[in-house]
């Protein structure tokens, strides 16, 4: 019979193509993978894994397992849900990651409360953007994440996850006092066509959004934080939109104004269907809703009330 630790590892290593890269999935050494990779190979009688480049792949032996090896991990992690759902215990680890303004908008108030009635449980946060965290809950190297999609750009989602509406968080745009518009409660969407933008890096969620939310947009300057693009914006340098949820007090040389039609995005908590009877999953999800309920009342924004479980 197969040790189950050798059939992570060699599952570990297809998805991550490396031996170091798949050691930073399991939380161990590249020696260790190594080790596991080699015991298996002893066991099985057959190559493994052969170098390529700078990684390694799959033999076709290795494949043949690897299938099998994904069967066996998720009815695994559906038996410790099972198990963990029958005890009713939220304790143990969870790890959760969400873009940058629901981590500082969301994640505060959900962990303190979470740390407060599950002593048992710890949580551990990571930043990430929305299409490579569901990736990560799919193939369970995470086990929540809050991701987002706008009005007009909808994410598609992994199969097998399932997932929870938080809250609609309105964006309006932010502009420098020294602007034409500067001044004014409300813009038109037509009104901002041709400006220069400050925006998100390439392949960020939320510049391929701008791009054709606004027409004829000229991005002139990229930065993956809401400080630096403020900064910029406050030097007269452009606009840049700015979401209502997380935000922090305005720079000198800022105002922010509406705009109509109203722009919005939908922010949802996603885990994998398989795990989905855990109760600290549930206990996130729930301290997530309730924190965007609280955040909703503050900024203005649209949220649930008590999560709505969904099925993707």
């Amino acid at each position: 019979m197969f040790d189950f630790l050798l059939l992570q590892a060699l599952c570990a290593v297809r998805e991550h193509g490396t031996l170091a890269r798949a050691a930073e999935a399991l939380h161990i050494t590249a020696s260790a993978v190594s080790q596991r990779i080699a015991k298996l190979e002893r066991e099985t009688g057959q190559a493994m894994v052969e170098r390529a480049g700078r990684g390694v792949r799959l033999t076709g032996a290795a494949m043949v397992l690897v299938a099998y090896g994904d069967r066996i991990l998720s009815l695994v992690d559906e038996a410790e849900a099972t198990l963990d759902g029958h005890r009713g215990a939220v304790a143990g680890r969870l790890s959760v990651a969400g873009f940058s303004t629901a981590v500082r908008g969301l994640l505060p108030v959900a962990l303190g409360a979470m740390r407060e009635r599950y002593p048992e449980l710890a949580v551990e946060v990571s930043e990430l953007e929305p299409d490579a965290a569901s990736v990560r809950v799919a193939r369970g190297e995470l086990d929540v994440a809050i991701v987002q999609d706008w009005f007009n750009a909808p994410l598609e989602l992994p199969a097998g996850l399932m997932k929870a509406p938080l809250l609609d968080d309105v964006v309006d745009v932010a502009l420098p006092e020294s602007h034409r518009l500067a001044g004014r409660a409300v813009l038109g969407v037509e009104e901002l066509a041709g400006e220069e933008w400050i925006t998100w890096p390439v392949g960020a969620v939320c510049h391929g959004w701008l791009l054709q939310t606004f027409a004829e947009p000229r991005v002139v300057h990229t930065a993956a934080e809401h400080p630096t693009q403020l900064a910029l914006v406050a030097a007269g340098l452009g606009v840049c939109v700015l979401p209502r949820l997380g935000r922090d007090e305005l720079p000198p040389g800022v105002t922010v104004a509406a705009v109509r039609p109203v722009l919005s995005r939908h922010v949802y908590a996603v885990w994998r269907r398989d795990v989905a009877r855990r109760p600290a999953i549930g206990a996130m999800v729930e301290e997530l809703a309730a924190a965007a309920d609280h955040g909703a009342a503050a900024s203005g924004a649209a949220g649930y009330g008590a999560a709505i479980f969904e099925r993707n």
